[in-house]
């Protein structure tokens, strides 16, 4: 699969137009869809199941210097009213602001990022690491680990710092539950 096939099937998914349509009008500086929608889709279609099968929800990532919670709600808020008839969740989160609630969520330490992507890098899974946004009429496309794992359904740890083994494995548990197709790797022993 290549970057051109990989916006083939996001596309499939009419949620995932809708919101890469919309997108643009909020406003959210380095924004972006992200992970799951994108790559469950092309699972969706790799395995001819429904295109939004099994997708829990749509994140939108952005990345906004103003960290206060206030401005962040304030985007979330704006975000509800533009998806609302969509009638599906979608979870929007400023990756400025991952710093400061992570560890007591997760127990460990999360440096600052500097953009949007620099969250895409640290996700759990190497194929969870794409997002798309629109540019015009094409899509800007960021995938650092290519789509060879999304094409073959595999699911790979991708060992950072904040790796946490016990949420890979649950993660993958419930796709595996859905998508029993997928081959899960276990994270190498440290």
């Amino acid at each position: 699969m290549d970057e051109t096939g990989f916006i083939e099937l996001t596309l499939s998914n009419a949620i995932n137009c809708e919101i890469l349509a919309r997108l643009p009008a909020l406003g959210l500086s380095d924004a972006w869809l992200a992970s799951g929608a994108l790559f469950q889709t092309a699972w969706n279609r790799l395995t001819n199941r429904s295109p939004d099968y099994g997708i829990k929800d749509y994140d939108i990532i952005y990345f906004d210097l103003n960290t206060s919670y206030e401005a962040e709600d304030e985007a979330i808020a704006r975000a509800n009213a533009a998806f609302a008839d969509l009638r599906r969740p979608v979870e929007v989160r400023n990756q400025a602001r991952v710093h400061l609630w992570y560890a007591e969520k997760f127990g460990m330490p999360y440096p600052p990022l500097g953009s949007a992507t620099d969250g895409i890098d640290r996700y759990l899974m190497q194929h969870a690491q794409v997002g798309i946004r629109s540019r015009g009429r094409s899509y800007d496309v960021y995938a650092p680990r290519g789509f060879a794992d999304i094409e073959h359904l595999i699911v790979r740890p991708n060992l950072t710092p904040n790796f946490c083994a016990d949420w890979y494995r649950k993660k993958a548990a419930r796709w595996k539950a859905l998508w029993p197709e997928i081959t899960i790797l276990e994270p190498a022993a440290t």
